[in-house]
């Protein structure tokens, strides 16, 4: 199932308009921990308070302000910052075309891709072939949601992608760092060291397999995680009312665990990969874990008492109740 769009609308330069859906190219994969009060399991939040008073501050009290010397502000309201706010046209404005080579890496923030809307293939496929015969990218401006950036269309294989661009006074100038001059003789490099680097550099030249690199710190915490909800080692479990069933509560061992199953698994499944076979081994790893959160259910369900310890709080009507969590 196709993910919902951020927003249908247009690829626009010179008097050609193709239509386009834009879609998110990026996942976040990190593990969110909450911060609980050790004495008692209870998670911990966080209150608008006042700085003088310490009272909590009601959202409809709550305004916005530009802090313009230190203790000083300006108040502004929602309807002078939509005044100032871009035209929200769900367009891909292009103004220009550059040489994608001459880009470099550090203004590139965040890539979508652009698939043709209905009955725009062809334009899709003209533009998605010229950039790439000539090697271009489009330079222009975009708006997703309310905020207006600089973006670069290009394009990769037979898609056309969308990246957010940094603007030029967000990267931070090298002229604030020294950094070595391109001088081999100042430096007593001789060309037999340059050889040298050249021989090991392409020695260990490789083509580019992005499946092949992996966030293995992030592993070995879903690891972690899952060992200890397997062997029910260091939960603790937060409940907003009394009478929750211990089904209920049991249940979310087996969702969070195959939330975890499923953020392991991996895309490529190249046969005879060194990459596959990895990956592969850590899926059995992980099936295991599953299998025996299973069992726990299951045991919970037959009235069997649990090591999991308990702490219950009543929230008020006005106090929104925090989701059932599982923390190691």
């Amino acid at each position: 199932m196709m993910k919902r769009p951020i927003w249908n609308g247009t690829i626009s330069f010179g008097l050609l308009n193709i239509p386009v859906v834009l879609q998110s190219a990026e996942k976040r994969v990190d593990l969110h921990f909450r911060m609980i009060d050790s004495r008692s399991n209870t998670p911990i939040r966080y209150e608008r308070v006042n700085a003088e008073t310490g009272e909590e501050v009601p959202w409809n009290d709550v305004v916005q302000a530009f802090e313009y010397e230190k203790g000083n502000y300006v108040i502004l309201s929602k309807d002078d910052i939509a005044k100032v706010a871009p035209e929200g046209k769900e367009t891909i404005e292009i103004e220009a075309f550059v040489d994608r080579q001459l880009i470099s890496p550090m203004f590139f923030e965040k890539p979508y891709y652009l698939l043709p809307g209905k009955k725009s293939e062809k334009g899709y496929v003209l533009l998605r072939e010229t950039l790439k015969e000539k090697k271009r990218a489009g330079i222009g401006h975009v708006i997703i949601r309310t905020r207006r950036y600089l973006c670069m269309v290009l394009a990769e294989d037979d898609m056309l992608i969308l990246n957010l661009l940094r603007f030029h006074q967000e990267i931070v100038s090298r002229d604030e760092f020294q950094f070595p001059e391109s001088d081999f003789k100042k430096f007593r490099i001789s060309p037999a060291e340059i050889d040298m680097a050249a021989k090991l550099i392409d020695s260990m030249t490789v083509p580019w397999e992005a499946e092949k690199y992996i966030d293995d710190y992030r592993e070995r915490l879903v690891a972690l995680v899952e060992k200890r909800i397997a062997g029910n080692k260091g939960l603790v479990q937060e409940t907003t009312d009394d009478d929750v069933s211990e089904d209920t509560t049991a249940s979310n061992v087996v969702d969070f665990m195959d939330l975890l199953k499923k953020s392991l698994q991996k895309k490529s499944n190249a046969a005879g990969s060194e990459a596959s076979r990895a990956a592969n081994k850590r899926q059995n790893v992980a099936d295991k874990p599953v299998s025996q959160a299973r069992k726990s259910k299951s045991a919970a369900a037959s009235g069997k008492k649990s090591p999991v310890k308990k702490t219950s709080s009543k929230k008020s009507a006005a106090s929104e109740p925090p989701k059932k969590r599982r923390q190691s």
